[in-house]
């Protein structure tokens, strides 16, 4: 048995949207690397000591941008999965809540730098986009695969 996929007109909307993510992961970059430079971390290390954190502000703020990276990047590839996914049945959904996951991803490493990691909740609502998009990637799979029980 076969199955033919058909992507809608507007499933240039999720394209769209998952390229954003691109441009999100840049800024994260920059952001990052500003404030490596700025702490005087240097590379390999991933993270300013704790000793060093707890003394100089910079590399408090430097520790913020790199978590809040690391936490960009531990959750793309769920999220551009489900976007992929749920956007087959939901395309401007689907797109909308991943831009909005985008933007949301600015604001909690903007806040986790510039206020420390209770800072970071002004963008948490990438957590409820994430999840919208889970469901929805969860019944576009059933939908799927319903047909063939």
């Amino acid at each position: 048995m076969s199955l033919t996929l058909q992507l809608p007109a507007e499933y240039g909307y999720v394209l769209g949207a998952a390229t954003s993510f691109f441009f999100v992961n840049a800024y994260h970059s920059v952001q990052t690397g500003n404030y490596r430079k700025a702490a005087k971390v240097a590379y390999p290390n991933c993270y300013a000591s704790a000793e060093q954190a707890e003394k100089d502000p910079s590399a408090f703020a430097f520790n913020c941008a790199q978590r809040a990276h690391a936490n960009f990047m531990e959750n793309l590839p769920t999220v551009i999965t489900t976007l992929f996914i749920a956007g087959i049945k939901f395309p401007v959904l689907s797109a909308s809540l991943g831009a909005a996951w985008a933007f949301s991803r600015v604001l909690y490493a903007r806040g986790y730098v510039r206020k420390g990691p209770k800072g970071r909740y002004i963008g948490a609502a990438h957590t409820l986009f994430s999840f919208v998009l889970s469901l929805l990637s969860g019944y576009t799979a059933y939908s799927f695969v319903s047909p063939l029980w």
